[in-house]
């Protein structure tokens, strides 16, 4: 039996996570499921968007299952929930894929994986005003450490997916100290790596080389802004947000998530598009070893896609629970 920590959050993410939880429980596999609070809902409920209480059900348990947070500004005690949960519990890659599915908005022929560094860099949360507010400063922390671990995941992701190239992104150019530390380091790390192939790109040659040609990417790598902007660029041309899934990896802790917002203006009309948070639980199942149970669900929902299946964000007509549905009656043919 597999325990999991199911974070609902705002918006649609209480509806995309029912039914995700929904289509796992029509594996043949036992779950044993908690709920947590996290977000701007949980906030006016405790007055933490992040309790303790959350964090240590995640620790806990095999996986988690995040669906989606609002994360208003100029709030007095609030902060990212997400940006907390990925520092607290040192969830420091972020793996987002990107690949083609049967639908016009999806290029061919791209199948790629971004890993993103998920705990330093600009996201440190380390900022301060100077010359009575009229200055703000953050700064960028990269680590040694910090780099060589999420190269390792990328390269050693790279090798286990049979992927021939890693593409190290940086802009090392101009952040010299920065990305400088994190591109060598990459340099004494793909070492230990003779049967890939090590490319080296500046990251604004590599959002104009996505737009270009996207499908010459296998896996990049990279710091966390570059990976957050990076990502989201990538997922454009594979359906977009409502169909993008991540991962939060960490040593024994992992969080896995669709990429899209909160979305309330969606909330209880039956169009919250559940495919992401589908893709995310297939990631999941991908973590827990049940590799032939991820392949079911993903195959299910790739199969809807193909046949207009859909919600109306994708072309279609189904509303988010008979999307469920058809996902769950197609589950039965492989």
């Amino acid at each position: 039996m597999y325990k999991i920590t199911l974070l609902p959050g705002d918006g649609i993410g209480p509806e995309v996570i029912a039914a995700a939880r929904e289509a796992l429980t029509a594996l043949p596999l036992e779950w044993d499921f908690t709920e947590c609070g996290i977000g701007y809902g949980e906030y006016q409920r405790s007055g933490s968007p992040l309790p303790d209480s959350t964090l240590q059900a995640i620790r806990n348990a095999d996986a988690a299952l995040f669906g989606a947070v609002t994360t208003p500004p100029n709030i007095p005690n609030y902060f990212s929930p997400v940006v907390r949960m990925r520092q607290s519990l040192d969830l420091y890659a972020n793996l987002r894929p990107n690949r083609s599915i049967q639908h016009p908005s999806s290029r061919a022929s791209i199948d790629m994986l971004i890993v993103r560094e998920n705990t330093e860099g600009l996201y440190s949360g380390i900022e301060r005003t100077e010359d009575d507010g009229n200055r703000a400063i953050t700064e960028r922390v990269i680590t040694r450490k910090g780099s060589e671990r999420i190269l390792r995941k990328a390269f050693d992701t790279a090798r286990q997916l049979g992927r021939k190239t890693v593409h190290v992104v940086h802009k090392a150019n101009v952040l010299r100290q920065t990305c400088g530390l994190f591109r060598a380091t990459a340099l004494e790390v793909a070492k230990d790596y003779p049967d890939l192939t090590m490319q080296e790109m500046l990251v604004d040659t590599c959002a104009m080389e996505l737009v270009r040609a996207p499908e010459q990417f296998e896996v990049i790598v990279t710091t966390n802004l570059f990976g957050d902007i990076l990502s989201d660029e990538a997922c454009m041309f594979v359906g977009g947000l409502g169909v993008a899934a991540s991962g939060n990896i960490g040593a024994d802790v992992a969080v896995f998530e669709p990429v899209h917002g909160s979305a309330p203006t969606l909330v209880g009309t039956g169009k919250a598009n559940p495919t992401a948070t589908f893709f995310a639980a297939a990631m999941m199942l991908d973590y827990l070893g049940e590799k032939e149970q991820a392949a079911r669900l993903k195959t299910a929902v790739e199969a809807c896609i193909a046949e207009g299946q859909v919600t109306p964000d994708l072309g279609g007509s189904l509303t988010t629970s008979e999307m469920t549905k058809t996902v769950i009656g197609k589950l039965g043919n492989w």
